[in-house]
């Protein structure tokens, strides 16, 4: 699931500026799972140590999310091809000697062969079917884990064809298979195959079933292992990252939490593991407003680094420094921390480089923050020409990461036309990417209180109707973003005089909201306001009492009985009450004026939602 997140809560942006927003995609990780042909008593489920990841802070790409498990295989002996025959006599090559136990393994080899050299993943497909029809045939119904490995690559197989839906019950069968009971390579291959599944639902978006994978994967690994085997702590780091990514800040400290204990109980402190989890606890304490152990767990981490002359990892941790002394509004020492990254990005990248662009938009952020914005532009500027002519190699969804952050400083400086520029030009570079549906479904958002502000309800009403269809589909309809963009699209309704649209649209997110952060949230309150005008609008003023009454019960609690908020809804319900005494010669007021009209803006993936 993904939330919103405030600008205190943003990820490493040294790929891919963020100076004012958290990315919701996450960064590659491979995960090279190995099960031994031949079990050994003496192996174990093997943890995710050797897959290929950034740095730990880096923007997390959920596009690239899938693990590629590679099991190494006997050597292959020669067979022929026994014959299943058409009715006219004739072979058919599709069922050919499907019983040689030969044949599967063999399948399965010139299957990754032609994996690994990314050559004709149509052909690739093919191989796997055949390869596991005959491992279904020479299992004779008992557990083969041949099988599995063959149900793993074609799962691979279909989410690089993009068809991720197509992978899920694919695996889903290949976590039935092994029996945890037949010994640990049977762990082995359940484990891989939840830590799979976890990372197909997370190319769909649907984190919610992302994470419920991933803690199914580490429960296994910690029966099997024990909770102090760093196999195990890396990956509680793996699935805490998975719990930033749905902004599950509380769930992903008590994971890196875990990570940490293990290097302490291993004796490997100052370890690059150890640096990747100080690092991943500084961006949780960030996100979670405590900056200050943050920026400790980053010193920390940024002195590992340096030890093990990781040059690069150490400024990608200096930005993330710099942020959070932004956080702190202690400006001089942000500034020193992004120059000390921008001259190294530059020096070991080169100045056309994506990671120096990412300092140029932070620079930006903090300038226009101090009331520079002559430097602030001009930092967009250099950051923009970045951006339009990336160095090949660099992933068109860092570039589009990278227009909706510069976008956001353009929106603060009230340049709401070159921000939306900006966003059309990353929709456009996502286009309608597999695995992507969330990102884009974000900026259609952001496009949407664009337009708002412009005065452009039917592009506004347009923009939040497709994203709130995206974000219905890829099983976001839970997060507290999403009731962020009912409340809107219900202002926007509100605007076109769709009142009773307007009205079940706040009515959703109400109901949202509440579970999401509970009544007394200032986002709920915003919603109860806007409900409750909306009824009186549409002359259902005992309901729309009834609501005000508890938004000023609520307010009273909360800010006390001499705050303006608290005046301005009491004045309202004093309103409400007196034209209840006199129905008959009731007057419908404006519904503007009875509605909750400045909201805070929230920031969701860069996403900034009124």
């Amino acid at each position: 699931m993904v939330g919103l997140l405030k600008r205190s809560a943003k990820m490493d942006k040294t790929q891919s500026a963020s100076a004012k927003s958290v990315s919701p995609v996450q960064s590659k990780r491979i995960v090279r799972l190995q099960l031994d042909s031949e079990p050994s008593a003496k192996s174990g489920p093997k943890s995710k140590s050797s897959r290929e990841r950034p740095p730990i802070n880096k923007r997390y790409e959920k596009n690239s999310r899938i693990h590629n498990s590679a099991f190494p295989l006997k050597k292959q002996r020669g067979f022929v091809l026994g014959g299943a025959k058409l009715l006219n006599g004739t072979e058919d090559p599709l069922e050919a000697g499907l019983e040689n136990p030969d044949l599967g393994p063999f399948l399965l080899k010139q299957t990754r062969d032609l994996i690994s050299s990314g050559d004709n993943p149509r052909k690739a497909l093919e191989l796997a079917l055949r390869a596991i029809k005959s491992f279904e045939k020479c299992a004779n119904g008992k557990p083969n884990l041949e099988l599995v490995m063959s149900l793993h690559v074609l799962a691979a197989i279909h989410c690089s064809l993009g068809q991720y839906n197509e992978a899920i019950p694919v695996l889903e069968r290949s976590i039935e298979i092994p029996v945890i009971e037949e010994g640990q390579n049977h762990a082995l291959a359940k484990f891989a195959g939840c830590m799979q599944l976890g990372d197909t639902y997370a190319m769909l978006g649907q984190f919610e079933n992302s994470i419920l994978c991933y803690s199914a994967g580490l429960e296994i690994q910690r029966q099997v292992l024990g909770e102090m085997d760093l196999r195990f702590g890396e990956t509680c780091r793996y699935v805490a990252e998975a719990y930033v990514q749905a902004l599950q800040f509380d769930e992903a400290e008590k994971l890196c939490q875990m990570a940490l204990d293990i290097h302490r109980e291993n004796g490997s402190p100052g370890s690059l593991e150890e640096a990747a989890d100080r690092r991943l606890m500084g961006l949780i304490c960030d996100s979670k407003g405590d900056h200050e152990s943050a920026l400790e767990h980053y010193v920390l981490a940024s002195m590992a680094m340096s030890a093990n002359g990781q040059e690069t990892d150490v400024a990608s941790i200096d930005c993330s420094v710099g942020d959070a002394y932004l956080s702190l509004a202690r400006y001089d020492e942000a500034v020193f921390a992004y120059q000390k990254a921008l001259t190294v990005f530059k020096s070991t990248k080169g100045e056309n480089h994506p990671a120096v662009a990412s300092v140029y938009v932070r620079l930006a952020d903090l300038s226009n923050k101090i009331g520079k914005l002559r430097e602030s532009k001009s930092y967009c500027e250099n950051a923009l020409r970045i951006y339009g002519k990336p160095v090949p190699g660099i992933p068109s969804e860092e570039i589009a990461s990278g227009l909706i952050d510069v976008s956001a400083i353009y929106e603060s400086m009230n340049d709401l036309e070159q921000a939306l520029k900006l966003l059309q030009k990353a929709l456009k570079t996502f286009s309608d990417a597999p695995g992507q549906q969330s990102t884009i479904a974000g900026i259609e958002a952001q496009m949407g209180v664009m337009y708002y502000m412009m005065g452009n309800y039917a592009a506004s009403y347009n923009s939040f109707k497709n994203a709130i269809s995206k974000l219905r589909a890829s099983g976001e309809k839970k997060s507290a973003f999403f009731g962020i963009a009912l409340n809107q699209m219900g202002l926007t309704c509100v605007q076109r005089c769709a009142i009773n649209e307007a009205a079940e649209l706040f009515e959703e997110s109400r109901s949202i909201l509440e579970k999401e952060y509970g009544p007394y949230h200032p986002d709920t309150l915003g919603v109860y306001s806007n409900l409750a005008g909306t009824y009186d609008a549409m002359g259902r003023l005992d309901d729309a009492i009834e609501i005000l009454e508890q938004v000023v019960g609520m307010r009273e609690e909360k800010l006390g009985t001499a705050n303006p908020d608290v005046d301005d809804e009491k004045r309202r319900l004093a309103e409400l009450l007196k034209e209840a005494g006199r129905v008959r010669n009731r007057k419908f007021r404006s519904l503007e004026n009875l509605l909750d009209t400045n909201p805070q803006p929230i920031i969701k993936d860069g996403i900034r939602v009124l």
